[in-house]
């Protein structure tokens, strides 16, 4: 039985001039913690061996939560990590009518939940916009961001990693696009460069790829010289809702841990395979978030963000929890499979192997796979 990955490449993009994260033979290196508590997190920061130097301005990346009931990365949880490095916490404005879309309400927003108690939070688009160059032109010319952006030399993208409605899953990529462009970016890329101005629906996969150009924008811009970026996934409260649901679903899966890189790409790929590799058992079932990514064809964000040159699928996984490095996360146990058709029926549940299935076209662990 063969197995081809349907992977997509398409013309227009300008994937040799994109500057890619280094990395050794084993590919990027992404560290990784069961602790999740505030010193895991300094301390898994650490491991990164990337720190502003003296007189840099440093930017914390988060998503400050849509209610005070979503599973936002909360105030005491941080604290220690934003004040060792000096930094603003930094967002911006919201595309769509909740209670972070005008710099006023989000500003009330941010105090209500606690962000102002312990930094100096940063509504990045609250006096305008500028534009990065991308890269990759298939869907936008630009990134639209918070003229802020440019008061930063040095930012730690801290996301919450978990489910999304529209983009299947949302980690540092997501924060990285999303997260970092203003109000009107955000409809930009949500339209696929057809709008700055209202909602438009875009194809989901124009749409997924608008986000990695966008993330990879964000990167090149602190790639220049003097300025650096580092990535930091918490996978906990692993809802399929993201913190911009008021409302969220419970999760429904138990947390993982901290996860680490210089490479985005590298990083949400561990997270995306601690997922869909997930042992599942009664009460700690996986098969909610991993249907959510599945059916938003979440994984493309990543597998586009590769081709485009934004970072490497290919990586080592390092625990801090010992002293032996794993070569790749999903060698912490047994390789499985979540099985499902084009329309969406699920055809296997961890399983093993998959031997049984006939020929044809199916969605394995979110990517598109052809057995031959």
């Amino acid at each position: 039985m063969g197995l081809t990955a349907c992977a997509n490449n398409p013309e227009g993009q300008n994937a040799e001039q994109a500057p890619a994260p280094t990395n050794d033979g084993n590919g990027a290196t992404v560290y990784f913690t069961k602790d999740i508590s505030p010193e895991s997190l300094v301390r898994i920061y650490e491991a990164l061996g990337a720190a502003p130097t003296e007189g840099q301005r440093v930017a914390v990346k988060i998503s400050t939560g849509e209610s005070s009931r979503t599973n936002y990365l909360r105030p005491d949880f941080i604290r220690p990590l934003v004040q060792k490095v000096g930094a603003n916490i930094v967002e911006c404005n919201t595309a769509y009518g909740g209670n972070r879309s005008t710099t006023a309400n989000h500003k009330k927003a941010i105090e209500e939940r606690g962000f102002g108690a312990i930094a100096t939070v940063d509504i990045m688009d609250e006096e305008g916009t500028m534009n990065l160059p991308v890269t990759d032109t298939k869907h936008l010319q630009y990134d639209i961001v918070g003229s802020h952006l440019q008061n930063y030399d040095f930012m730690i993208n801290l996301a919450h990693f978990k489910g999304h409605a529209m983009g299947g899953f949302g980690g540092v990529l997501k924060n990285q696009s999303i997260g970092v462009a203003s109000r009107s970016g955000k409809l930009y890329i949500h339209s696929a460069g057809a709008s700055t101005t209202s909602w438009r629906s875009a194809a989901q996969d124009d749409f997924l790829e608008s986000m990695a150009a966008a993330a990879q924008a964000v990167h090149n811009y602190f790639k220049q010289e003097g300025r650096n970026i580092v990535y930091i996934n918490v996978m906990n409260n692993l809802s399929v809702d993201c913190d911009c649901d008021g409302n969220p679903a419970s999760p429904e899966m138990h947390d993982i841990g901290i996860l680490a890189s210089l490479d985005p790409v590298a990083l949400d790929k561990a997270c995306l395979d601690l997922v869909f590799n997930y042992n599942s058992t009664l009460g700690d079932d996986a098969s909610a978030l991993q249907q959510r990514i599945n059916r938003q064809h979440g994984t493309h964000t990543v597998t586009y963000a590769e081709q485009i040159g934004l970072g490497s699928q290919h990586y080592t996984l390092v625990s801090l929890d010992s002293q032996t490095g794993i070569d790749d996360a999903r060698t912490t146990q047994s390789e499985r499979y979540n099985v499902y058709s084009l329309d969406g029926k699920k055809l296997l549940t961890n399983a093993s192997s998959l031997d049984g299935l006939t020929k044809g076209t199916y969605i394995i662990n979110g990517e598109k796979v052809v057995i031959e």
